[in-house]
């Protein structure tokens, strides 16, 4: 999935002082987090968007901002979930007409999630020099595995998806866990978090995008 210009749900919360929200109501999808049964802080991500500037994905967080960076075995890492959408697009042309795009899939919300995870996740602690090896390594591995959600790492979670029961694909790491499922509107929906429990989780799609705008 070809992304540009905007940064993805990978990156750092960004608050609304920068016009993040602006993204977010340029997209022609609907936008999903946790339901009202989850009561505290949320917050924006950044939107991601394709060459042409179309949105195609993005985020939302809920809990505790993550230290991003932090060491997964720090005893003070903070508790958090962040949920991503992505647009349900069909196989296509890419913007500047060079190439063909995949279509996405509830895989394609695998492994930003994966990925957005590893960025809040990998160790400060390791030695620089090596640090970006270990950290192209678990991407890569990140991919693989999101590419192939039948594999044994992953197993099966029912959550609610605005009211109605789903299943999604779910796994766990020493860093946390990993999502994904189907939303309605055409979106596929995966989710990431550490020190929330993902059993009990609902999502719901954003009716009003203000309570994350802070």
């Amino acid at each position: 999935m070809e992304t540009t210009g905007r940064a993805g749900p990978q990156d750092a919360p960004a608050s609304g002082a920068d016009g993040v929200i602006d993204g977010y109501l340029m997209a022609d999808f609907p936008w999903y987090g946790l339901d009202e049964a989850f009561t505290g802080p949320r917050w924006l991500v950044r939107v991601g968007a394709a060459a042409d500037g179309r949105v195609e994905h993005g985020a939302t967080g809920h809990g505790e901002e993550p230290s991003f960076r932090s060491d997964a075995e720090d005893p003070d890492g903070r508790a958090f979930a962040v949920v991503v959408t992505v647009a349900g697009r069909p196989g296509r042309s890419s913007p500047d007409g060079t190439g063909i795009l995949e279509a996405t899939s509830i895989s394609s919300a695998a492994w930003l999630a994966g990925s957005g995870l590893l960025s809040c996740t990998w160790p400060t602690r390791m030695d620089l020099a090596l640090r970006q090896s270990w950290l192209d390594q678990q991407t890569a591995t990140a991919w693989e595995l999101a590419d192939d959600l039948e594999n044994s790492a992953w197993s099966a979670l029912t959550l609610p998806v605005d009211g109605t029961p789903a299943e999604f694909r779910y796994r766990e790491s020493e860093y946390g866990w990993v999502l994904a499922g189907p939303g309605q509107g055409g979106v596929h929906i995966g989710a990431y978090g550490r020190g929330m429990s993902a059993y009990g989780l609902g999502f719901s799609v954003i009716k009003d995008l203000t309570v994350y705008d802070r």
